[in-house]
């Protein structure tokens, strides 16, 4: 009988060769028949509870990439599923197309550490994000899976379902697997109580949950007032005006967080998982005096959380730089990272936080001195929108026909799906696709208005052209991986540096 062929040598197909594995004298690997065809697991021996299987070439099993095959898998190679990742320096790579994976790993091996510094949370998408791309949370994961299989990522990942508002949502993402919860209770947050007058707050603090937050008017006051808080700069104290304007503007926001906590923790069960608390996408500034008494009152809740997204100073908008005084901003982080410290250590998270790059090495720097639980900075990066552009990058350069055909129906589209995000881009200020030549069109990339347009677009973008986007992307996925790989080095290389 003659010797069984090298997998990789295999004639008829085309094998990931990263993706080449051995456990328990069963090889498993990633592999397409054609150059742009579907991608299946390839098997060379025991194949237990994979589905569907196809003969192939040289005495190789094949299966269709499934969720049944995939959950069988991560079962298989236990690091293909998600954990939690605690206080560990962390970013989050947001795939609106479920194609981007390979790109953030080659991204992350291109750091001095090859990535071991960060920890990387792969799959994230919020119910928001979920509606306009049409996916579901075990689709996020499962393309996630695919991906890092793919190029052979074997070190701890994250998966968070971002931004969860209501309790009904939580379900479909604990049983996907999720290890990482973001709380948004954005909806509870008053900010007119930031400019309230003083003879107006009482009303507002008087009808808080009380009840639910354990607590009573007397109690709190009792713990506040004339109570001086130390951090980097001179004592603050809280008065009854700044304890009543904190309470009235985050009171029923804490308590939404704590019933969507105990609610996940219940969900849970024995299983460990990581939350974190945003009140970044509101109107007004997260003050100092706020964030101490957000993290106090939770703190005193038992609730158990590894980040917080405060709504800091300046603009962090969609897709593009920071807006405001860098100077300014590193004062007051300075202060916010001290509290994280002090009331902690817990992470800030950095939302919206694609392509800031002023702020990166700020936030690195002002976040290293974490604790014997964080070898790093304690600071989470997220990010989401970026890769999708990096993805109409690449079709601008391999199918500046079809870039066109997006960008003028992102012009059509943005006044109204603009209406849930906080963008300034104005609509005049973005090239007709017709006015540039096919060697400028990817240059619209690097443009503020540009971005934003496409930026918050694409769940219409999707709807029409999501099946052509992405074939074209399998087609010139060395590419894209390139794109991605260039992009997120100069997002994640401040944090390790």
């Amino acid at each position: 009988m003659p010797p069984t062929p090298a997998i990789s040598d295999v004639e008829d197909l085309r094998v990931y060769d990263r993706s080449l594995v051995e456990i328990n004298g069963t090889s498993y690997f990633l592999a397409t028949k054609e150059a742009s065809g579907p991608k299946m697991v390839g098997v060379q021996g025991d194949s237990g509870d994979l589905a569907g299987a196809q003969p192939g070439p040289g005495g190789i099993t094949l299966f269709p990439l499934t969720p049944g095959n995939a959950a069988a898998l991560r079962k298989r190679l236990p690091w293909l599923a998600p954990v939690p990742l605690g206080l560990k320096t962390s970013a989050g790579f947001g795939d609106r197309l479920g194609m981007a994976t390979p790109g953030h790993v080659h991204a992350l091996w291109q750091l001095p550490d090859k990535g071991d510094a960060i920890g990387p949370i792969f799959a994230q998408q919020s119910v928001r994000e979920n509606t306009r791309t049409g996916r579901t949370p075990q689709q996020v994961v499962d393309e996630a899976t695919w991906g890092l299989f793919q190029e052979g990522w074997k070190v701890p990942w994250g998966a968070d379902a971002d931004h969860l508002k209501t309790t009904d949502v939580t379900g479909q993402f604990v049983d996907a697997g999720y290890t990482f919860f973001t709380i948004d209770p954005g909806d509870q947050v008053d900010d007119s109580a930031q400019t309230a007058p003083a003879s107006a707050l009482e009303e507002r603090v008087r009808s808080l949950p009380w009840e639910t937050l354990e607590d009573s008017l007397q109690d709190l006051e009792a713990r506040y007032l004339n109570t001086s808080f130390a951090i980097e700069g001179p004592a603050q104290v809280f008065d009854r005006e700044i304890l009543w304007r904190a309470a009235a503007k985050y009171g029923a926001a804490i308590d939404h967080t704590v019933a969507m906590s105990r609610h996940l923790a219940s969900a849970m069960g024995d299983r460990l998982f990581d939350l974190e608390i945003s009140v970044d996408e509101t109107d007004s500034t997260t003050s100092l005096a706020e964030h101490f008494y957000i993290a106090s009152e939770m703190n005193r809740l038992g609730v158990d959380w590894v980040s917080l997204a405060p709504r800091f100073i300046g603009r962090f908008e969609k897709g593009v730089d920071y807006i405001g005084d860098l100077d300014e901003f590193s004062r007051e982080f300075s202060q916010h990272a001290a509290l994280a410290r002090q009331l902690g250590p817990y992470k800030l998270s950095l939302h919206s936080g694609s392509d800031k790059f002023g702020v990166y090495r700020i936030a690195a720097k002002l976040t290293g001195r974490g604790s014997l639980l964080s070898r790093g900075p304690l600071v989470h990066l997220k990010t989401a929108g970026t890769s999708y552009l990096e993805a109409l990058r690449t079709i601008a350069e391999v199918d500046p026909g079809l870039f066109r055909e997006i960008l003028s129906y992102a012009r059509e589209r943005y006044e109204e799906d603009r209406a849930t995000y906080h963008v300034s881009a104005r609509l005049e200020k973005v090239a007709e696709p017709d006015s540039l030549d096919d060697m400028e069109l990817s240059g619209l990339l690097d443009e503020f208005d540009a971005r934003q347009v496409l930026h918050v677009t694409f769940g219409s973008v999707l709807d029409r052209y999501g099946e052509r986007l992405k074939s074209t992307l399998r087609e010139h996925e060395e590419s894209h991986y390139g794109h991605l790989q260039s992009h997120f080095v100069r997002h994640l290389a401040p944090f390790v540096g």
